[in-house]
């Protein structure tokens, strides 16, 4: 989660090369950008080579500088991510959930992979606009829409409207593990 009013390290992924591919596509020396940001040559040459970061105001009067904004510098410069690797992933604390894709919830569908101990359940999800998706992958787990119920095994899959309360339970002696994937995301 980020804080307003600071840039974290996550966030500054490549500034430095994106500030000085902006800046030759300027047509722009490092000592003119420092010197119309009111900065210092060795100043901007640290930053393109990522050895320091600059606040949100020293960053916004760069960008000025060379003709752009925050949002359109930090905007993702059309190539899209396709593999995620496990040290991708995010887990939730104590809900045995993990995000198999980061910022999923802003995506049309939301991949999430949930671990369930034997007898531990999900909590129930309210009635909400959508469908999921579940393959049980290991162990067996109980699905519940409302009061009907539906027992599946590792290697079966549940598709559903999501328009009835829903959760499921591990009724296995081991582990249940499941992909599930809801659209839109909502876990």
């Amino acid at each position: 989660m980020s804080t307003p009013g600071l840039i974290f390290m996550d966030d500054m992924l490549k500034i430095g090369e994106k500030l000085r591919k902006l800046r030759v596509a300027n047509d722009l020396t490092q000592e003119e950008l420092a010197h119309r940001a009111g900065l210092t040559k060795g100043y901007i040459s640290q930053l393109e080579r990522d050895l320091t970061y600059p606040s949100i105001i020293t960053l916004k009067d760069i960008l000025d500088v060379l003709g752009t904004d925050l949002a359109s510098f930090f905007k993702e410069d059309g190539r899209e991510r396709v593999v995620f690797r496990k040290e991708d992933r995010q887990k939730i604390e104590g809900r045995g959930v993990e995000f198999l894709v980061p910022g999923s919830g802003r995506r049309v569908m939301e991949p999430v992979l949930v671990s369930l101990e034997p007898g531990e359940k999900t909590p129930p999800d309210a009635p909400h606009e959508g469908e999921e998706f579940g393959f049980v992958l290991k162990g067996t787990i109980k699905l519940w829409l409302e009061t009907e119920e539906q027992k599946l095994r590792k290697g079966e899959c549940f598709y559903f409207r999501a328009n009835r309360r829903h959760w499921v339970e591990n009724v296995g002696r081991t582990m249940a593990q499941i992909l599930w994937v809801v659209s839109p995301p909502t876990f």
